[in-house]
């Protein structure tokens, strides 16, 4: 069998390849017929056209908005999944607005996260009908991204969806609760204890800080959630906060102070990090996942030479295979929040994003959006 990639591969049933027989000098051209692996032994049919929400930045401007796609206008892939669910998070709203340098091409299909069943696969290792998930590798950065009814992936950042989660769940945790995930893996992986004492999470009521309190306090942590959102005190304790402080609890400039932490997650940065570090108890670790308020960091070494804490970097878009598998199972399992009902607090279509996008660049929401992919 001939391996198609590219545009083309998703076309055609057959090509008619003509091929230059090892006899003689002088003979007719042989015919031969190949079939496109992306339809061979397929019983799924994939629609043409199909919608999805495309982000442009041309001459006419930065724009975005839903459009009718074929599937030779997307990326090439070895999987073809039909897109039943994605989510939207910051850097969704960034890059849908322009408001961030996200993308590095143009155009592409937005949505970092998509969650589905596969319609084809050149990849002996998935079958038409698997459930797999996306999140991240690139998507709606270097790639088409999931907010499409049908996504052409790359076969090697393909996670089959692991037993104890739905398609629907998957995307309510997304790249914020695999981020969250990923950094309690990190810090357990650094001998982090529940006897350090309580983990403190930055940026609460957001989407990765909503789903780490829910996490950590199912993985047997005590959890302190830090938000500037005084309305939000009942929801944060109703998945999980032990204390609800404010955001004065982080405001403290010395380079050391009173150790009260075990340590934490930070979405924010700037100095609320900074002040973090300097009340985390010695040898616990602070993850940090984000810069909603700076990308600065103004401080000293006392916290790491004196105390032993440990600054743990989580970059989660670019986990290799064997980590990503790891962490979904114990999103699955061990680590699966109890609450994801709650802090799923909307759910939209493709063609509510522009309003989803707004609202949470405004700091309207909380809480994950789920996008469900008709």
């Amino acid at each position: 069998m001939l391996h198609l990639s590219g545009p083309d591969a998703g076309q055609a049933a057959v090509n008619r390849i003509p091929i230059l027989p090892r006899w003689g000098k002088t003979c007719r051209f042989a015919t031969a017929i190949v079939e496109n692996p992306f339809t061979r032994n397929q019983h799924m049919t994939i629609p043409t056209p199909f919608s999805a929400f495309r982000i442009h930045n041309d001459d006419a401007g930065y724009r975005s908005g839903l459009e009718q796609l074929t599937l030779d206008q997307l990326n090439p892939g070895e999987v073809v999944v039909r897109a039943r669910w994605s989510s939207v998070n910051y850097k969704d709203a960034l890059a849908g607005t322009g408001q961030g340098k996200i993308l590095r091409r143009f155009p592409l299909v937005g949505g970092i996260d998509v969650a589905g069943e596969v319609a084809a696969s050149t990849d002996p290792a998935f079958r038409e009908g698997d459930s797999v998930l996306v999140t991240g590798c690139g998507l709606s950065e270097t790639r088409d991204g999931g907010y499409s009814q049908y996504v052409r992936l790359e076969s090697k950042w393909v996670i089959p969806l692991p037993a104890g989660l739905s398609l629907r769940e998957a995307m309510v945790l997304g790249t914020a609760g695999f981020t969250a995930a990923l950094a309690l893996l990190r810090m357990v992986e650094n001998r982090q204890t529940p006897a350090h004492g309580p983990l403190a999470v930055t940026g609460a009521s957001g989407g990765v800080g909503s789903l780490a309190v829910d996490i950590f306090s199912r993985a047997g942590f005590e959890v302190h959630a830090i938000s500037g959102k005084a309305e939000a005190k009942d929801y944060l304790t109703g998945i999980g906060a032990t204390q609800v402080l404010g955001r004065e609890a982080l405001a403290t400039t010395r380079p050391m102070e009173s150790a009260r932490f075990g340590g934490g997650l930070d979405n924010v940065g700037g100095t609320m990090l900074t002040s973090l570090l300097a009340q985390t108890m010695p040898y616990g670790n602070v993850a940090s996942a984000g810069l909603a308020a700076s990308a600065q960091l103004d401080m000293t070494v006392m916290p790491f030479i004196i105390r032993g804490v440990s600054l743990l970097g989580v970059a989660s878009a670019g986990t290799a295979r064997d980590i990503r598998e790891q962490v979904w199972q114990h999103l699955a399992d061990d680590w699966k929040p109890r609450h994801l009902d709650s802090i799923c607090t909307r759910e939209a279509g493709l063609a509510e994003l522009p309003d989803v996008f707004a609202s949470m660049l405004a700091g309207g929401s909380f809480g994950r959006t789920v996008v469900r992919v008709d």
